[in-house]
C-alpha cells in the first residue's frame, strides 16, 4: 500500500509567521506542507532570499516534513489585480520570472514539486490565442525545470483557461509529454467542475499525479470547504490515491480559514484519519514533536 504524506497548506496559516506555521503543522501530526510563496512566507523577491530559503529548508528538515511549493499567492505580482499577470496574459514576463525563481526555491528546499496554474483569460481573448500564449510562456519554465530536474504540477483551476483535468492532459500532450510536467489535482475542484468524482479523476490522472490538494466543495461552486461541508467522498478519494500507488504529498487546502488555522488543521487531520480507517489506507505517521528542534534554529 502507498503511504501518503498528508500535509496542510501555509496559505491557510496566513496570520502566522512561516516558522510558526510549519511548527504547528508538524506538531499536529502532519507529515508534509504545501508552501505558498508569498510576500510574508518566503518572499521570492525578498532581499535575503538565499538565507531565508536555507532557514526554511533547515526548518522543514528538523520538522521531518516533506514539501511541495505552491505559486497561487493572490497579490504577490500586482497589488491591485489578483493573480495578475498569468501565463495567458499578453505581458506574462513577471509571471515567468516568478516561476523561474520558484523553481530555484523548489530545488533548494528539496521539495517534491512546484505547482502552478494557467490563469484567467483576459477580456476579449479567444481560445486559440490563450492556448498559444500558454504554450509559448511555458517554454522557458519547462526548460528550466528540465535543467534543474524539478517536477512541475499543472493544476486545473475552475474559471481558468485550463480548468478541467482533460484540458491539462491535452496540454501536456501538445507540449510533447515532457517528463518534468505532471498534474496537481485539487479534489474539491473535481466536485465543483469535473464530470466525474474525485476518485475517477485520480484514476484518470494515474501516474502523472505529482501533487494533491484536499478540501471539500459543492457542485458548481468554487469555494474551499472543510470536510463534510460539501459533497466530496473523502474515504473513496483516499482509497483511489492508495489504489494508484500515489505516495506523494496530499495537503489540505483551506486558504480562507487562516483566522482559525490551528483548530481547522486539527479538525481536518482528524477527519482524514477517520476516513483512512474505513478504507484501510496506511495511517498518518506522527513523528517526534518538531518543537524540540525548531527552537534551536536561529
Amino acid at each position: 500500500m502507498s503511504a501518503l504524506a498528508i500535509g496542510y497548506g501555509t496559505n491557510g496559516f496566513s496570520n502566522h509567521r512561516l516558522p510558526d506555521a510549519i511548527r504547528v503543522i508538524a506538531d499536529l501530526g502532519y507529515t508534509s506542507v504545501a508552501l505558498t510563496l508569498d510576500h510574508h512566507h518566503l518572499d521570492p523577491f525578498g532581499p535575503d532570499l538565499a538565507r531565508e530559503t536555507d532557514r526554511v529548508a533547515a526548518l522543514l528538515s528538523a520538522s521531518g516534513l516533506r514539501c511541495v511549493v505552491e505559486t497561487g499567492a493572490r497579490y504577490l505580482l500586482d497589488p491591485y489585480r489578483k493573480h495578475h499577470p498569468t501565463l495567458v496574459s499578453g505581458e506574462a514576463g513577471p509571471r515567468i520570472d516568478f516561476l523561474l525563481r520558484a523553481l530555484r526555491i523548489t530545488e533548494a528546499l528539496g521539495a517534491d514539486c512546484l505547482s502552478f496554474w494557467s490563469g484567467v483569460s483576459e477580456p476579449g481573448v479567444d481560445g486559440p490565442t490563450n492556448r498559444a500564449r500558454l504554450v509559448r510562456h511555458l517554454d522557458p519554465v519547462l526548460a528550466e525545470a528540465q535543467r534543474r530536474s524539478v517536477r512541475l504540477g499543472l493544476e486545473p483551476e475552475p474559471g481558468m483557461v485550463v480548468q478541467h483535468l482533460d484540458q491539462a492532459l491535452d496540454l501536456r500532450r501538445e507540449l510533447g509529454g515532457p517528463d518534468c510536467l505532471g498534474i496537481t489535482l485539487d479534489v474539491g475542484h473535481c466536485v465543483a467542475v469535473e464530470p466525474v468524482d474525485a476518485a475517477g479523476c485520480i484514476r484518470h490522472a494515474g501516474g502523472l499525479l505529482v501533487n494533491v490538494q484536499l478540501d471539500d466543495m459543492l457542485p458548481g461552486v468554487h469555494e474551499h470547504l472543510e470536510f463534510g461541508q460539501g459533497q466530496l467522498d473523502l474515504a473513496a478519494t483516499l482509497a483511489a490515491l492508495d489504489g494508484i500507488g500515489y505516495a506523494g504529498v496530499a495537503a489540505v487546502e483551506l486558504p480562507r480559514h487562516s483566522h482559525a488555522a490551528p483548530h481547522t488543521a486539527r479538525t481536518a487531520l482528524a477527519a482524514i484519519r477517520r476516513a483512512m480507517k474505513t478504507v484501510s489506507v496506511p495511517p498518518v505517521h506522527t513523528g517526534a514533536p518538531a518543537s524540540s528542534t525548531i527552537g534551536d534554529l536561529p
